[in-house]
């Protein structure tokens, strides 16, 4: 998805995306890009820090997010903050960065450049003695530094945009990847059209979180995130209301990405999906058709 600031760049031959896991540990998942969306949001609400660092409670970031607070979730999101951290980006000519100059890198790079994690809040800390059965790994306060890839697109605007508050409301994975992939495409859109509105179920200043890579490019190892530029599967037009998408049906589920590879098998987990995105006003309309061999998806987004 995202990357590249302005609309019709070509990428050389061989220019490739990898996102590689950590050795003896996995890919992001669902619970992980979630967290990375929360973070982005608490970046902007601290006023953007020129270091990049942001505190918080882990119990303040389970709440926020929707997630039930105990012991599970807790060490869920320890994992995911650290593979957050530890999870390489390999960008072959595909990830533009604006800073220090404008160009595609050639090179590897982490969504957070620093985590770490007080098991107890400090408040509480010297208090601990007083209480032995208490255990001195019970969650507490955590610092968080975003890379200054990722901050130096933000500051540059160089962004897909969601509303946290739209996103929490989709209650199914598929449908918040969809929204991710949805707002990478009509951003493309927008910039070749040098579309400046606001307002609409796209637009939500006041709980908007500006996502930088792409919604965290989507995790796919050997094949993924697509720059947004040009290259982001199907094609994609203006209307006079909107945006209209049309993306063959195999391509969408590369992108995603999903597992299921027969076209029943997508409808019956694209469907759902679809009808969760048209409740909340996010699409006008979700239609999957079969030309000739192929199937096709088509997307009208307000």
């Amino acid at each position: 998805m995202s990357f590249s600031p302005s609309p019709g760049r070509q990428f050389r031959p061989g220019s490739r995306w990898r996102v590689l896991p950590a050795p003896n540990d996995r890919l992001p998942g669902t619970f992980d890009q979630d967290v990375y969306v929360e973070l982005l949001r608490r970046y902007r609400d601290a006023g953007f820090p020129a270091d990049g660092t942001i505190a918080f409670t882990l119990h303040a970031v389970l709440r926020a997010m929707g997630r039930m607070v105990d012991g599970r979730t807790y060490e869920q999101l320890r994992g995911a903050l650290a593979r957050l951290e530890r999870t390489v980006l390999e960008s072959t000519g595909t990830y533009y960065a604006a800073a220090p100059i404008g160009r595609y890198l050639d090179e590897r790079f982490t969504l957070l450049t620093a985590v770490s994690i007080d098991r107890r809040r400090s408040a509480d800390r010297e208090q601990l003695a007083l209480f032995p059965t208490l255990s001195s790994t019970e969650p507490g306060e955590a610092r968080v530094t975003l890379s200054p890839l990722v901050r130096a697109n933000l500051a540059a605007g160089y962004t897909t945009t969601l509303s946290s508050a739209r996103y929490l409301e989709l209650s199914s994975p598929t449908a918040r990847r969809l929204y991710r992939l949805l707002a990478a495409v009509r951003a493309s859109v927008g910039a070749s059209a040098g579309d400046q509105r606001q307002g609409g179920p796209w637009h939500a200043p006041a709980e908007d979180v500006a996502d930088p890579a792409g919604a965290v490019a989507e995790w796919q190892g050997e094949s993924g995130g697509e720059p947004m530029s040009g290259t982001v599967d199907g094609a994609a037009d203006g209307t006079a209301d909107g945006v209209a998408w049309d993306v063959a049906l195999d391509a969408l589920a590369d992108q995603l990405p999903l597992t299921q590879r027969y076209p029943s098998h997508l409808l019956r987990v694209l469907e759902p999906a679809h009808a969760m995105l048209e409740a909340c006003g996010l699409v006008r309309s979700a239609t999957i058709r079969q030309q000739r061999r192929a199937w096709v998806v088509h997307y009208e987004l307000p």
